[in-house]
Formats: C-alpha cells, sequence, structure tokens
C-alpha cells in the first residue's frame, strides 16, 4: 500500500492527504504511478480522454502501460486537480553476451602462444565449424543472433474467402493462431451484422468488425479498455477500415489494426500492427 502524500490545493492552500493508487501489471507485480511533488498541481478545468491516462513503467518486469492520471478533490474547496507524475524512462537496452565459438578459443590460444599452426590477430583468415580455415573476416554468423524485431518464422498464411459476417470471425481467428495465439475462442451464436464480435485467448482480446462502416475512436477505444482489463493485447479486424480519427487514437494507444477483403488476406494498417505480424504473439 503506498504511503499518504501531502498535496496543496492551488485554490484555498489547504493541504489534503493523497494515497496513490495501485494496479496490477500483467505480470502480477504491483504498479503505482510515481508522483511528481516538487511540480505543483494542475487544477482540472476541462477534461479529455487523452490527458485522463498517463505512462508508467512495472519496475519489476519493465512493462510500460497506461494507467487513470492521478487526482484529487480538495475536501476544503472542492477544486480538482491533476498531481503530476514522473514522464517514463527510456529503458535500457540489455545487451547479450555472445559466447566464444570452441574455434574461436583455439584461434585466440594460437594467436597468444605464437604457434605456426595459428592464426595471428589481424588476419582475414577464419575457421568454419569442422575445423578448416577459410578465407574472409570472423566472427561467423552462426554466432550472430536475429534481432528481437526479426519476423518469426512461419509457413505462409492461407486466407479463406469471406462471404459472409461469420466467414470474417473465422478468419480473424485463423490469424491469430498463425501470429502464434493459442486456443482463440469464437462466440458460438452467429454473428449479428451490425455489431462487432469479440474472440478470446490467453493474452489476446481482439473485435471482428464485419459491417461495411469503417470502425471509429469509440470501437478503438473499448477494444482498449478491454485489453486493459483482462491485462492482455488488444486487436482490431474491420472489413471497411477505420476512420482518420481511429487510426490515430490506435496508434496513441498502440493497437494493432487489420483490414480484411474478400479474399480473406488480414492487411496491417498501422505500426503497432506491423510489430505484431513482425514479433508475433
Amino acid at each position: 500500500m503506498a504511503e499518504a502524500v501531502p498535496v496543496r490545493c492551488p485554490a484555498c492552500l489547504r493541504e489534503n492527504g493523497y494515497t496513490a493508487p495501485v494496479f496490477p501489471c500483467a505480470c502480477g507485480s504491483p504498479v503505482n504511478p510515481p508522483l511528481d511533488l516538487t511540480a505543483p498541481p494542475d487544477p482540472l478545468t476541462h477534461r479529455t480522454w487523452s490527458d485522463s491516462w498517463v505512462a508508467v513503467r512495472c519496475e519489476s518486469c519493465g512493462r510500460e502501460n497506461e494507467w487513470p492520471q492521478p487526482e484529487l478533490g480538495c475536501g476544503s474547496c472542492g477544486t480538482v486537480v491533476r498531481i503530476p507524475v514522473h514522464p517514463v524512462r527510456p529503458a535500457h537496452p540489455v545487451h547479450p553476451t555472445h559466447p566464444v565459438h570452441p574455434v574461436d578459443r583455439a584461434e585466440q590460444a594460437g594467436s597468444r602462444d605464437g604457434d605456426g599452426d595459428g592464426v595471428q590477430a589481424g588476419s582475414p583468415r577464419a575457421a568454419d565449424p569442422a575445423g578448416r580455415a577459410t578465407e574472409g573476416p570472423g566472427p561467423h554468423p552462426a554466432h550472430i543472433p536475429l534481432p528481437p524485431t526479426a519476423p518469426v518464422p512461419r509457413p505462409a498464411f492461407r486466407p479463406v474467402t469471406i462471404r459472409t459476417a461469420r466467414d470474417a470471425v473465422a478468419t480473424a481467428a485463423l490469424y491469430l493462431r498463425w501470429l502464434g495465439f493459442q486456443d482463440v475462442r469464437q462466440p458460438d451464436g452467429r454473428p449479428i451484422p451490425s455489431a462487432a464480435v469479440d474472440l478470446r485467448a490467453p493474452g489476446l482480446v481482439a473485435q471482428v468488425d464485419p459491417t461495411t462502416a469503417p470502425a471509429g475512436v469509440r470501437a478503438v477505444e473499448c477494444v482498449w479498455l478491454n485489453g486493459l482489463t483482462a491485462s492482455a493485447t488488444s486487436v482490431y479486424f474491420a472489413l471497411a477500415g477505420y476512420t482518420q480519427d481511429a487510426r490515430s487514437r490506435a496508434d496513441d494507444l498502440g493497437i494493432p489494426l487489420f483490414v480484411m477483403d474478400l479474399t480473406g488476406m488480414p492487411q496491417p494498417v498501422n505500426d503497432p500492427a506491423d510489430e505484431l505480424v513482425g514479433t508475433g504473439a
């Protein structure tokens, strides 16, 4: 439980006790916004959706999520203030230590001992895994791991022609399984043509919109809130695409957006979707 801290009301100068809320991270650790008590609180005169959230990083697993912006109502004059929060610091990349290949150790030992058979430092000669000397620079390509965002090897996705709303839901479920999500569940009933349909899997909340109208901001925010509640990845599929405001909001929230044509091949339409396709589940 976080400790109460004094917050002075900028209107009447009364000090109010405030305890920062604690939220559960997806890893199970408690997370609370790091309050910046050196900055004065801001009176809240106009509320917007984007200003109601703040980025907070979990100290245990490093996961970054958006949580409600800390607010406090003065117990004396009723003024509502927004309490500043320290901005999220950039995560320091972890550089893995690459193991030294046994052949490389032998070459290094030969260079130190001065043996005629060893390869001298700076020589372009290297050895392949079988121990044969070859021409070319080292180290061997096999020692260099793929970058974290390299595409996950998987077979080509086989689309299914979309003729009905049920086909759209089935195609989205197949595509999510192709991305690596396990146990993707479809609703038992027939999809309603005028409504989006939920798909669920461990760590996943997805919506499939089989209607002929572009998905709007509210639809994107709803799937994001559902994912936030379930501590899961939120994904949206639409047949008719998205409004410009919906795409901008999805970029702000990090929601992958996909559009499906009648051939049944989902296409990513924003950067979070491209990242999901590249890394998989």
